[in-house]
């Protein structure tokens, strides 16, 4: 008897160290597109999950309606827009934030929504933001005959301004 109840602990303890206990945290959240119309397609957009003392970094993948999840490593963490399958205009005050815990339950989500626009807002259109209005940047395209087989000036010869000149 003593035999049968020393191989059922020893059965019961190995079956014991097999089960890893791990607190894991869910991040559930998703993201917005401020200029998209309603229902549009919002899979493929990659979210950098960093948290702090830990060395690996997860990234996560939008499905069509922009949402998300994945497990934390630990309970201090911040996410990232990183990307999408198009190009991606984010605010640098909503491409960061921190993760927190929501209330009454075991997962967690974002302090500020992440959101981002699919073309330049108007906003920063003329502030040098998302391109360059500056009309120094441009080239001179000399006229040259067709027959020469050249390329337009511009690839070639670059402007310079002519600076101090009485």
């Amino acid at each position: 008897m003593a035999v049968k109840m020393q191989a059922q602990m020893l059965l019961f303890a190995l079956a014991l160290s097999m089960v890893e206990f791990s607190i894991c945290h869910l991040l559930k959240d998703s993201v917005s597109c401020l200029d998209c119309l309603d229902g549009s397609n919002l899979a493929g957009i990659k979210i950098l999950v960093k948290c702090n003392q830990m060395e690996n970094v997860v990234m996560v993948t939008t499905n069509d309606h922009g949402a998300f999840e994945t497990q934390l490593p630990s309970n201090n963490c911040q996410a990232k827009i990183l990307g999408g399958p198009k190009q991606l205009y984010v605010s640098r005050k909503t491409m960061v934030t921190n993760i927190m815990k929501v209330d009454e339950t075991d997962s967690y989500t974002t302090s500020q929504p992440l959101s981002f626009y699919t073309s330049c807002p108007l906003s920063q259109n003329h502030e040098g933001k998302c391109g360059t209005p500056n009309d120094a940047s441009k080239t001179v395209d000399l006229p040259l005959p067709r027959e020469w087989g050249l390329a337009p000036s511009s690839y070639y010869i670059p402007f310079m301004p002519i600076i101090g000149i009485p």
